[in-house]
């Protein structure tokens, strides 16, 4: 069976692209009241220039059952609409033995996403339940892109003064080495996110933050693929999801990717790299 990474890689190339849209659907925001219908034309609108979905289960989970129903016709409909996109739950589980086995079950079995994100804060032991799962991906919480990320991971490590992010990173390539293990980076700390590219060549990078929370596109980009302008997706939610709040927000949406595709397309460009 292929690996995660394999994959991703093909998605990538199916459709020319690094981007991946995050589905988080906000009823204070969205231009129409029904959730599956906001996703559906969404993705009808997207499909040929992503990647990646990336359903944050939150936004699901604060709609009760409605929010899971939404959510599981979403993702059928992803299925159906682009069959080679890669769907991440985006969930951060993390905790031990039985119930990260059930967490992982959950995810990979229930809802069926292709990969999920993780938090690590318990150690190696933790994901080794999401690591089992054939085929399937996880990308663990490095070096996160809100404003008081630094609190806790840019703290020293006893004995080698190495920031807790770099050294998770490290650790990252000992706990899986064959493709299902990536890493979320945020486009907000471009320094830190070249600095984990350089740790880790070939691990696969999940970049939020570009767009509506202020992450710079280009220093993403060049910054956070690989050698060959890979291994990267570059999210972007609101600023894609709420590009308007009238009746033509798919067509809105739709431009938004586009342009962010484009731009991600020049910065590879620029690198001497591209999708032929």
């Amino acid at each position: 069976m292929a690996s995660f990474r394999d994959k991703l890689d093909a998605a990538c190339r199916a459709n020319g692209s690094l981007l991946c849209v995050g589905l988080d659907p906000d009823p204070q925001r969205m231009p129409v009241p029904d959730v599956f219908q906001f996703n559906k034309a969404i993705v009808d609108a997207t499909a040929d220039l992503v990647c990646a979905y990336k359903p944050n289960m939150a936004f699901y989970e604060a709609l009760g059952l409605p929010g899971l129903e939404a959510l599981q016709r979403t993702v059928e409909h992803i299925r159906s609409q682009a069959p080679g996109v890669v769907v991440i739950g985006d969930s951060k589980r993390g905790d031990i033995g039985p119930s990260a086995r059930a967490y992982a079950t959950a995810l990979f079995e229930v809802w069926g996403f292709d990969a999920t994100t993780a938090n690590a804060y318990g150690g190696g032991d933790t994901l080794r339940p999401f690591l089992e799962w054939p085929g399937r991906g996880v990308f663990v919480w490095c070096r996160s892109s809100n404003s008081g990320a630094a609190d806790l991971q840019d703290l020293r490590v006893d004995g080698n003064g190495t920031p807790v992010y770099q050294e998770l990173a490290a650790r990252s390539r000992q706990w899986a080495d064959d493709g299902s293990l990536g890493l979320v980076l945020g486009a907000t700390y471009p320094r830190e996110l070249k600095r984990v590219r350089e740790l880790c060549p070939e691990t696969p990078f999940l970049i939020p933050g570009v767009g509506a929370q202020g992450g710079a596109l280009a220093e993403a980009v060049s910054g956070g693929t690989d050698a060959n302008g890979r291994n990267a997706v570059i999210n972007s939610s609101r600023g894609v999801l709420y590009a308007s709040r009238g009746q033509d927000f798919a067509q809105a949406a739709r431009d938004a990717a586009a342009r962010l595709k484009d731009e991600i397309d020049d910065v590879l460009a620029g690198e001497g790299v591209g999708w032929s």
